[in-house]
């Protein structure tokens, strides 16, 4: 059974050098997902070798030049989560890849293992589907980046969440743990930032319940800038932001299925809620921000 401090992860508790964040599928205890970040300075450097995972180079905050073997991608990136869509770079498993920044910036690395090696490829920021999920306090902004039926991956599903300040989101709680007709096992890794305000960094709230008697995942975690909280398995939700502080989190997740799929199941002691959003406008607040238009 994984201890509720052993799922949640303070900023910097599960930092290795060079990172300031790092999962991996040893050290969550699980198959496949992982999650690295690091801060790069200004003229700074990253290498790594991809091994049995495949990858997405995320700029988080700043740009990003990204070499893999014969290619090199340009990442325009973003000054934050908050202000942008950002355009992102897939290198694939069995490669060598460096990220060089020469102004400095944040990056998250999202990974999966996987079997095939595709090629290595650049996603323009234009093209990520921006989908505004729910409706009235459980509206939110979902980036669907790197999402299954969007970017070809062999096994990595990751997308980015934006809940507006007071709202609740992965709402109703879900879960994605048994193989089944409808759902699809998969590890979740879920990266937070909050947005701060003049008085106060701010904080937010997620939850993970068993989802039956043979599971014992239970989570109730004040979440603040740059936590993660894992999830092996059960209900899931829901993530609450603060008012005053709008909420982010990078979802990361893979799992056994040969098919590339995010099928899910609600708790149905909630699922009913879904019913309620055709009768309530979407947040106005939302979309926090658009996708660019392709350049011509």
């Amino acid at each position: 059974m994984p201890s509720p401090s052993s799922l949640h992860l303070p900023a910097g508790s599960s930092a290795v050098s060079p990172y300031t964040t790092y999962v991996d599928p040893q050290t969550a205890g699980w198959t496949y997902s992982s999650l690295r970040v690091i801060e790069l300075a200004g003229g700074q450097e990253h290498e790594f070798d991809t091994g049995e995972s495949e990858w997405i180079v995320l700029p988080l905050s700043g740009s990003a030049t990204v070499r893999c073997d014969a290619e090199s991608f340009e990442l325009a990136g973003r000054v934050d989560v908050f202000s942008g869509v950002s355009d992102f770079a897939y290198v694939p498993r069995d490669s060598r890849a460096i990220v060089r920044s020469e102004d400095g910036g944040r990056f998250a690395l999202t990974g999966a293992r996987c079997t095939r090696q595709l090629p290595a490829r650049y996603g323009p920021a234009a093209d990520v589907p921006v989908e505004l999920r729910g409706a009235g306090q459980s509206s939110r902004q979902v980036n669907n980046f790197g999402a299954a039926g969007v970017f070809e991956a062999d096994n990595l599903i990751a997308v980015e969440v934006l809940t507006p300040a007071g709202n609740w989101s992965s709402f109703p709680p879900h879960k994605h743990d048994t193989d089944c007709p409808g759902e699809a096992v998969l590890e979740e890794i879920y990266y937070f930032e909050i947005a701060p305000s003049a008085a106060a960094p701010g904080v937010g709230y997620h939850r993970v319940y068993p989802s039956g008697p043979e599971r014992s995942t239970d989570v109730l975690a004040e979440v603040r800038d740059r936590d993660v909280v894992l999830v092996p398995d059960g209900w899931h939700g829901p993530s609450m932001a603060m008012p005053g502080h709008h909420m982010y989190y990078l979802n990361v997740m893979a799992g056994p299925s040969p098919q590339r799929e995010w099928l899910i199941s609600d708790d149905p002691c909630y699922g009913w809620i879904r019913q309620t959003w055709q009768d309530q406008p979407v947040d106005s607040r939302l979309p926090l921000y658009t996708a660019p238009e392709r350049r011509q």
